[in-house]
């Protein structure tokens, strides 16, 4: 323990520093969203720590408050948008087929069925109409889950 305190007495900066780099990493690879305001939070802080030195126990409190606000303040002015398939990703394999042609691959039990598109088989649901027979011509108008929703064509 007297090491890291040792370590910390000498460069406050840089422990602050690694934090932030270390909070951006696990950012990076889940990609919640609510580390980064803590990443943000530890840089401050070490900036804090370089240019006017307060001890242990008020850099945490400033880090704690800055972390703080920082969260809240993105959770109210930064809202998160529902995720839309628009086909606008390309590593979205179900949302880029918005807009899609292909065809029933048998007939429509109710609204529920399979589809073909590019020589694949969906799950899809019927959009809007009457039941379609297998070999009808579809069109992908959008997605509910890993389900199409398609209409005739």
């Amino acid at each position: 323990m007297d090491m890291i305190a040792g370590i910390y007495a000498a460069q406050p900066f840089w422990v602050w520093a690694g934090l932030a780099a270390a909070l951006l990493g696990v950012e990076v690879l889940t990609g919640s969203g609510w580390l980064l305001w803590a990443s943000a939070s530890a840089a401050v802080t070490a900036v804090v720590a370089q240019l006017w030195g307060p001890d242990v126990p008020t850099t945490l409190l400033v880090f704690a408050v800055l972390t703080t606000a920082s969260t809240l303040m993105a959770q109210r002015f930064l809202p998160r948008r529902p995720r839309v398939h628009d086909g606008s990703d390309i590593n979205d394999n179900i949302g880029r087929l918005v807009g899609h042609r292909g065809s029933a691959v048998r007939a429509f039990s109710g609204r529920a069925g399979r589809v073909s598109i590019d020589g694949k088989e969906w799950a899809a649901e019927l959009d809007d109409g009457e039941p379609l027979e297998a070999g009808a011509r579809i069109e992908v108008v959008g997605v509910d889950g890993s389900r199409l929703r398609v209409r005739r064509a």
